[in-house]
């Protein structure tokens, strides 16, 4: 539903719109009509228009087509026509599909939705689709910011219970979005008059999580192992217990689940995703997590919409951010260092960020580096650029213009591992370009290239063990005497943690330089970013 890019005012496209409508070009006044509407959903003016627009046509709905690339304005004006004509359910339809469309908009906000008499004209099934159709389109929980234009399907809920005040399916469907909204107790109520007139899956589904909303996690367990036993092959019930679990501390308990539902289907991806992330709560090991991305890049249909990969990487040195850059982040650069290109300078600066979601993630980003050519890279390495004029790259050249060269020589060693992927790795430019980085002095250049070999062992199995040899090691040497304390050395332990396929010798050494270390600078260089990024 692709929205009109023409600066017009809402005023501006009526007036256009009367002028088609006295001149008799009726498709002209419906496209003005239905661009008036995008602008205000609610103008009175705009309704107006389109009541004198359907006399003139006698309802003619063709005004208004759908298709595949249908114009989101001439979906709400058919809406309103449907409703006008006696199809509201119709209308509430394609009211919920702009809904999905652009949340952020008040669609529903006329008083045909809101009327108390509404429900008496629809079938309650109907509208509990409905309410599910804008469930499934709006995030859970609702942001505050879209509150507002979300109210007026809560109040055609209200009003359908108050005319079927013991239909299951739609308490159900009414509590999730009440609870979405975070009306919590009405969403509690809902539900259990859902499950007192009929105990369904569903039912006990909405339930649980409406007491898990409420803080009530043993009632809502209960709940999801009543779903369970009405219906044992669904397996994202499974997960769902396990995650609620899981939140109230009780890993071992919720593997168990998690392992009932993966004995019944390998390959089921919320018990997939779920159990990766269990794992790694539980023991902190690295090659949990680089199974889930495996799983990932295997199964990409499966698993667009689960964030537990970015979940358990956010704020973790390396795996989610870069840790803080030592005193001297920036090497002398040797006589024939050549400089970047303004180019490959601005290309650079539009990527670079301390934080990414996960490693795969950060090497899909610096895609947008391939095409640079080797002296460009190396000189974004030797030569890191000035902080944008960006947002953040204005906090971090004014407060830490270390940590900006430090990500600037990041995502140029990222940028490497995009260099030549024609060359089979083994005899590849972008491998030994890297390790001699990676060998180089200790410092930040030799931990951007280890990163960047890092990442790479994530994305390509075949390329582990050669990774981990190299990362234990350069482990081995910083680890050794008193430079184990080093903010490098720490800065290694955390790059070995995050490496795959790592022997447990070197884990053990590192996560013992990591203990010995304390976390404190990485907590308050997290604080910061965290701070950068609500603004």
């Amino acid at each position: 539903m692709p929205e009109d890019d023409a600066a017009l005012s809402a005023e501006e496209e009526l007036a256009l719109a009367r002028l088609a409508l006295g001149e008799g070009d009726l498709k002209h006044a419906a496209d003005h009509v239905a661009a008036a509407l995008v602008r205000s959903p609610t103008l009175p003016e705009a309704h107006e228009t389109l009541t004198r627009l359907a006399a003139a046509s006698g309802g003619d709905l063709d005004l208004f087509p759908l298709g595949q690339h249908a114009f989101v304005g001439a979906v709400v004006a058919r809406a309103h026509l449907l409703a006008a004509a006696g199809r509201p359910a119709e209308g509430l339809d394609l009211l919920a599909a702009a809904t999905g469309y652009a949340p952020g908009a008040p669609w529903a906000a006329v008083p045909w939705v809101t009327a108390a008499d509404l429900p008496e004209r629809l079938d309650p099934e109907r509208t509990a689709r409905i309410l599910m159709q804008v469930c499934a389109a709006t995030p859970d929980p609702v942001p505050r910011r879209l509150h507002e234009p979300l109210l007026p399907y809560l109040t055609l809920a209200r009003n359908a219970i108050a005319v079927h005040p013991a239909h299951p399916l739609l308490l159900g469907a009414a509590s999730a979005l009440a609870r979405r909204l975070g009306e919590v107790a009405l969403a509690v109520g809902w539900a259990t008059r859902g499950v007192r007139a009929k105990p369904t899956k569903l039912g006990e589904v909405w339930l649980g999580y409406a007491y898990r909303s409420a803080g009530r996690p043993t009632d809502a367990l209960a709940a999801l192992e009543r779903a369970v036993a009405l219906d044992p092959d669904d397996l994202a019930v499974y997960a769902d217990i396990a995650g609620t679990l899981a939140d109230h501390g009780k890993l071992d308990a919720a593997l168990v689940w998690v392992d009932r539902a993966l004995a019944k289907d390998p390959t089921f991806d919320c018990a997939v995703h779920t159990a990766h992330r269990l794992r790694f709560q539980r023991d902190g090991d690295v090659d949990h997590l680089v199974a889930l991305a495996d799983f990932v890049r295997d199964h990409p249909d499966d698993s667009h919409e689960h964030g537990d990969l970015a979940e358990c990487c956010r704020g973790r040195p390396w795996l989610g951010q870069v840790t803080p850059a030592g005193p001297d982040p920036v090497p002398a650069p040797s006589a024939d260092a050549a400089r970047p290109s303004a180019n490959a300078v601005r290309r650079l600066q539009q990527l670079a960020h301390p934080a990414w979601p996960h490693p795969p993630a950060a090497y899909d980003a610096a895609v947008g580096l391939a095409t640079l050519d080797l002296a460009d890279l190396l000189g974004l390495v030797t030569y890191p650029p000035d902080a944008p004029s960006t947002a953040l790259g204005r906090v971090l050249g004014d407060q830490d213009p270390a940590l900006w060269a430090r990500c600037a020589q990041v995502w140029a060693c990222l940028g490497l591992l995009h260099h030549r992927t024609d060359e089979p790795w083994a005899e590849s430019t972008r491998r030994r370009v890297l390790r001699e980085l990676a060998g180089g002095e200790p410092g930040p250049v030799a931990e951007a290239a280890l990163f960047a070999l890092v990442t790479a062992a994530w994305v390509d199995p075949a390329v582990r063990a050669d990774v981990a040899s190299m990362v234990a090691g350069r482990l081995a040497e910083a680890a050794s005497g008193p430079a184990r304390r080093t903010p490098e050395a720490v800065s290694l332990a955390h790059l070995a943690r995050a490496t795959p396929a790592l022997d447990p010798a070197t884990r053990a050494t590192a996560d013992s330089v990591v203990a010995d270390a304390g976390a404190g600078p990485l907590r308050r260089l997290w604080r910061r970013l965290a701070a950068l990024f609500r603004r």
